[in-house]
């Protein structure tokens, strides 16, 4: 079994998959004082992610509750379901939302009326529902590590020539040397994104859960895989052109939380605006144009060059997917556009099953919509009065 083990490694590695012609591993060992890049060197980001993990813990305890309570982030008091033994077990074991057959059957078991039992459903799924302070936390925790990475990472690319002319991340490749800068950029961002993984089964599930799972799988395996063959000065590119908006869509949630309505809805304009010009604009047509096309006039393409861009793709194809919910949203936020339209894919809710909002905008439940940033700045609180 090791042997054949040991075989698939070898495969696996050679070096006329990750590396042009004439170029391996071998170009990447240390030598005159230069430091390289190397794979027992990522080991260090599952430590890291235990850290990040407990970190977290301690800020989403301490910070962040005093920065909700300064902020004045309230949580409207729930009416709790009554205890029903049948409904319970038919609520944890079957389905949260019985169709009507069940409900006519369940009221024959459960000796309720269907309006009791439909109501008992309603309020047995809110208590289930995150509270605003849970979601505070998780929001501003994610918003000090994003802000304080985007600063870290723009002050170690700052003086850098690739960072300003960005066929310099192919000068002398593979034989770039490792800056202590850049390892603990990396090692710190690969962590968090680790410890996101590790958090997924507390944190509050999303709509677009499935997305941001891709999303993350694909980010650690395209920093890593960068890592590995060395591709580091567009690896730290990437990295901070996903750090530069992420922190304005927390910070938008942070308020929003806090019902300070007219800031969410311009934090989330410009983050917009950010998104949109780093993840659509500076991505595709300068990092992924300069790490696709001008690669091919250095050297022959080759698996490495297909794996890696292979990468970008799919995180551009999610980029672009989310650029168009974020638009229709940002456009609702504009000045003077106060009501939400009613397309036909929209139910209207009684108003005896909302909570009313301080706001005058119209208020409908989106069947349709999968957007994160939907369920952050845009969610309703459906209670049972």
């Amino acid at each position: 079994m090791l042997t054949w083990l040991r075989l698939l490694s070898d495969w696996i590695w050679q070096d006329r998959l990750w590396f042009p012609a004439g170029l391996g591993w071998a170009n990447l060992k240390d030598r005159d004082g230069q430091v390289f890049a190397k794979g027992r060197d990522l080991w260090v980001i599952f430590p890291i992610a235990v850290c990040f993990l407990i970190i977290r813990q301690i800020f989403e305890r301490t910070v962040a509750v005093q920065l909700a309570s300064l902020l004045r982030v309230r949580e409207k008091p729930r009416v709790r379901a009554a205890p029903n033994t049948t409904l319970e077990s038919y609520f944890c074991n079957a389905s949260k939302f019985p169709s009507q057959s069940s409900v006519e059957e369940l009221t024959k078991q459960s000796a309720c009326s269907v309006r009791q039992v439909q109501r008992w459903f309603r309020r047995r799924r809110n208590q289930e529902r995150p509270s605003q302070i849970k979601k505070f936390r998780e929001a501003c925790w994610r918003f000090t590590f994003y802000v304080l990475a985007f600063i870290a990472g723009l002050g170690a690319l700052i003086d850098k020539p690739w960072f300003y002319d960005m066929e310099e991340m192919w000068n002398g490749f593979p034989t770039l040397p490792l800056l202590p800068s850049q390892y603990w950029y990396y090692m710190i961002e690969l962590g968090f994104y680790i410890s996101l993984l590790f958090s997924v089964a507390t944190d509050v599930k999303r709509k677009d859960f499935k997305e941001q799972i891709v999303h993350h799988v694909a980010t650690i395996l395209l920093i890593s895989f960068s890592w590995l063959v060395n591709y580091i000065r567009a690896g730290t590119l990437i990295m901070l052109v996903h750090d530069a908006s992420d922190y304005l869509l927390e910070s938008a949630k942070m308020f929003n939380y806090a019902g300070w309505r007219k800031t969410c809805n311009y934090i989330f304009i410009l983050f917009a605006a950010v998104f949109i010009l780093t993840r659509l604009v500076i991505l595709p047509f300068w990092i992924i144009h300069t790490t696709w096309v001008y690669p091919l006039t250095l050297y022959p393409p080759f698996f490495g060059f297909y794996f890696f861009n292979g990468l970008l793709f799919v995180l551009q194809c999610l980029h672009i997917f989310w650029a168009g919910l974020i638009l229709r949203m940002a456009i609702k936020f504009l000045p003077g556009n106060v009501c939400i339209p009613k397309p036909n894919h929209y139910r209207v809710v009684s108003w005896t099953e909302i909570e009313p909002s301080p706001e005058p905008y119209t208020t409908y439940v989106n069947s349709g919509l999968t957007l994160f940033i939907l369920n952050e700045v845009s969610e309703l609180r459906v209670e049972d009065k």
